[in-house]
């Protein structure tokens, strides 16, 4: 789905829904992009059209992915924008794809002239809470064999589009443990 049908699809009119896609860049990335580094102040807003990004971390000096996110939904560096600090995450392509970007003073902007937007950002937002509620609560109370089992059933797509390592380290094992706990075929 592209921007302009993805606002379409959140209740803007035809010709609102391409006055906003219009204002985003259109930016080709590569696999291994990296669009955002870790403790970053980026601003900008982005919406993966095609491809698959991850958010990431350093601990340690590893690297640990945050989060997935795929076509038709939105990423931002919450920390440097909404509170002015470096945000931990950055944002890497793990696909070659395109994504649409634009600066968050922009879209707040937008905001004033397209008030429903306020609906959309809302519905984003509490999509957002859900996935990272969902995430606290597996780590907190699942196995290993369960988060990875999770994957499988809701997200089966990213066992062929992400490494292995990152799906591992998402979901807080080694890269060896769920070589086991594939070959288990859970």
């Amino acid at each position: 789905m592209n921007l302009k049908a993805f606002f379409i699809s959140h209740s803007f009119s035809e010709e609102d829904a391409v006055r906003l896609a219009e204002t985003f860049k259109t930016e080709q990335v590569s696999k291994g992009q990296k669009l955002l580094e870790p403790d970053n102040f980026g601003k900008k807003v982005y919406f993966i059209e095609k491809g698959l990004l991850r958010t990431f971390y350093l601990k340690d000096g590893k690297d640990i992915t945050h989060h997935f996110f795929k076509e038709n939904s939105f990423t931002l560096p919450l920390e440097s924008i909404f509170y002015n600090r470096a945000s931990p995450y950055g944002i890497e392509a793990l696909e070659a794809g395109t994504v649409r970007s634009l600066n968050y003073a922009e879209v707040e902007k937008f905001t004033e002239v397209y008030p429903s937007i306020h609906k959309m950002i809302s519905i984003l937002l509490i999509d957002v809470l859900r996935s990272f509620s969902e995430r606290l609560n597996s780590i907190q109370f699942q196995s290993a064999q369960e988060r990875y089992r999770s994957i499988v059933d809701n997200h089966p797509d990213l066992l062929l589009r992400a490494p292995l390592g990152h799906i591992a380290s998402y979901i807080g094992i080694t890269q060896q443990t769920l070589s086991v706990l594939r070959a288990q075929r859970l």
